[in-house]
């Protein structure tokens, strides 16, 4: 066991401190507005950390091989598990999907699937020594991928939902995808996205009534002020026109430790937790955001490091679809507030209060430092390393 300490990643354990010790930080600041509303979230986000710590170790001294050999028995537990909260989950925040544990904390299947729908691709994709075909790889992986990304988005949460396409692309492509085929998926992806917007704001009147009427007007305070702001309510506003004020008004140096003027006086919601970012460039400024822009780079810089020193197929597959989910997390959470992508309940990585999301992310590191760790010889349960030096050459 001594060896395999030897082996963690110390550079991803000591950004990981700084970043416990800055969300704690932030999460005191950002709810000073009222206080006894969340008194206590400070140290809740302590033992949160303790607990994740000690899940990041056990899973990174456990042999990650181990798991993908039941990816379909893990795979249909978290489809069940989401399938059970789509219809009896807790509502939070107008979403239908926590499970309340008692004394603990709130769990968000929708998280910890982000995992499981890793595990799985992973575990299918690591079978392969050829590249994807369209039929019998390509849409079968989307199938497996679709389902979840339904049920989510049947509980109104649009952010986690998200992060599963971005996880299967990203897949797709480690998993030596054909060229063709990866250039329709982006053609479809880019024809989709430009026709949906355009489509939105031509037809807005009309897509208005019918969200109303089928009571999904939630849609409309998330995606108006993003595509049509001169349009969108002031109460659809408020959100991301009070963090845009925020972060610009903390200039390059900010206003200072619990200075800050919009998150101090409660005019920027969920400043503990999603809009976790905004404290930090209110009080910190410019300089302050850059420097966890720089964490998270070195941070997915030292995953992407593991994977290209890895000797078999399945470590860089499984980190891939874990870089693409941070990746993806950090630019939806961070541009929601300036207005590059739609308010979602997305949260930032490592600084956002939460149990089950710091959890999720603290595995997630886990299952790479266990890649790491457990990396001496190539597994035989794995396909010929033709296919790994391909996939490698194909990373760099």
């Amino acid at each position: 066991m001594l060896q395999k300490l030897k082996k963690i990643d110390s550079t991803i354990i000591w950004i990981l401190c700084f970043f416990m010790l800055a969300s704690i930080l932030l999460i005191h600041s950002g709810i000073q507005y009222s206080p006894e509303k969340f008194a206590g979230s400070e140290m809740k986000m302590v033992i949160y950390y303790l607990l994740s710590f000690a899940a990041l170790l056990v899973t990174a001294l456990f042999h990650y091989k181990l798991i993908l050999k039941y990816y379909w028995y893990i795979y249909g537990a978290g489809i069940l598990l989401l399938i059970y909260v789509s219809f009896f989950g807790k509502v939070i925040n107008g979403s239908r999907g926590w499970i309340s544990i008692p004394h603990l904390f709130n769990v968000q299947p929708a998280e910890v699937f982000k995992i499981i729908l890793i595990i799985t691709l992973g575990g299918i994709l690591m079978k392969q020594n050829k590249k994807l075909t369209f039929w019998g790889n390509v849409i079968p992986l989307s199938l497996v991928t679709l389902l979840p990304f339904a049920l989510v988005m049947k509980t109104n949460d649009m952010g986690n939902a998200l992060s599963y396409l971005v996880i299967l692309i990203g897949m797709l492509w480690i998993g030596n995808i054909k060229n063709r085929h990866a250039l329709i998926i982006l053609l479809l992806i880019a024809a989709l996205s430009i026709g949906g917007i355009k489509s939105y704001i031509t037809f807005h009147d009309q897509i208005t009534t019918y969200l109303s009427n089928t009571e999904k007007g939630h849609w409309l305070d998330r995606i108006d002020p993003w595509l049509l702001p001169e349009e969108a309510g002031k109460d659809a506003s408020y959100h991301t026109r009070n963090a845009k004020i925020a972060i610009a008004s903390g200039g390059l140096l900010g206003k200072g430790y619990k200075q800050g003027t919009m998150v101090q006086t409660g005019y920027v919601p969920y400043t503990y937790s999603d809009s976790i970012i905004v404290v930090a460039a209110e009080e910190f400024g410019f300089l302050g955001v850059s420097l966890l822009l720089f964490l998270y780079f070195i941070l997915i810089y030292r995953l992407i490091y593991i994977g290209l020193e890895c000797k078999n197929k399945a470590g860089p597959i499984l980190i891939v679809g874990i870089v693409a989910m941070f990746i993806y997390q950090i630019f939806e959470n961070v541009g929601m507030f300036i207005g590059l992508m739609p308010l979602t309940g997305i949260t930032l990585p490592f600084l956002s209060f939460g149990g089950s999301s710091l959890l999720i992310n603290m595995l997630c590191i886990g299952v790479v430092l266990s890649i790491k760790v457990n990396d001496e010889v190539i597994d035989d349960m794995l396909p010929n390393t033709e296919s790994l030096q391909l996939s490698k050459r194909t990373v760099l």
